[in-house]
This record gives C-alpha cells, sequence and structure tokens, in this order.
C-alpha cells in the first residue's frame, strides 16, 4: 500500500466493518494498531458501549485516526493510491454484462417472491 498524504492507509470501510460486529471487543483499534486502547475496549467490553458508540460515530464521519495519528477516512485502502484503479476505474465490458445480468435476476427473484407473497395472501383470506 502506497503513503497518501495525511490519510491513514487503513480502510474506514473495514474498521467500520470490524467496529460493528466486534467493536465491543475493540477490533476495530486493533485493525489500525492501537493495541492498547483496543485491549482496554475488550476489557471494559467497549466502555460499556459508549465508547465504542463514541468510536462508531468517528469512523463513520472519518474522524478516526489510527496508531500514527493519522485520520482513517478513506473507504477503500486502494481509494487514491492508484492502485487497481481506484474510485476512477472503469469496469471492463464484460463486468459490466455480468452487472446487468445479475440486475436481471434480482429483479425475476423480487417478482416471484412479490407473486408468492400474493398467493399465500390469497390463500388466507379464502373462506374455509
Amino acid at each position: 500500500m502506497s503513503e497518501r498524504g495525511d490519510g491513514s492507509d487503513k480502510s474506514r470501510g473495514i474498521a467500520l466493518a470490524l467496529g460493528g460486529c466486534l467493536g465491543l471487543f475493540g477490533a476495530h483499534r486493533y485493525y489500525v494498531g492501537k493495541i492498547g486502547t483496543g485491549m482496554l475496549q475488550t476489557v471494559t467490553f467497549g466502555g460499556l458501549g459508549l465508547w465504542w458508540l463514541y468510536d462508531m460515530i468517528l469512523v463513520s464521519f472519518g474522524a478516526f485516526t489510527d496508531s500514527e495519528g493519522k485520520r482513517v477516512k478513506h473507504w477503500s485502502e486502494y481509494e487514491e493510491s492508484g492502485e487497481h484503479g481506484g474510485r476512477n476505474a472503469r469496469l471492463s465490458g464484460d463486468a459490466i454484462e455480468e452487472l446487468y445480468a445479475l440486475r436481471d435476476e434480482v429483479a425475476e427473484l423480487a417478482e416471484r417472491v412479490d407473486f408468492t407473497e400474493r398467493l399465500l395472501a390469497r390463500g388466507r383470506d379464502a373462506p374455509d
């Protein structure tokens, strides 16, 4: 991973996911290299949830910092580094075709679920 000026090379998306799932145990703090405070969150269950909630707000708004004091503000580790194209990456034609096919499959599944729900509702409303 490359250096990104004032921002951390850690992903805000990963920190938010770790915090959401295992934040009461300080997983997001371990991820950004804050081992000491991560241990404190582990033994206090995220400061009884208050410290964890505060951290989640900071991560969400991009104000959370890593162990070097750099803000964890980029959603992806590659966002501004140029690796893998970052935000300006263009999808290949094959990838776009796959996305359209996936969209069509999801729409078809949604129609099937809607149809099934209508059938079930009609079965409940039928006189005995």
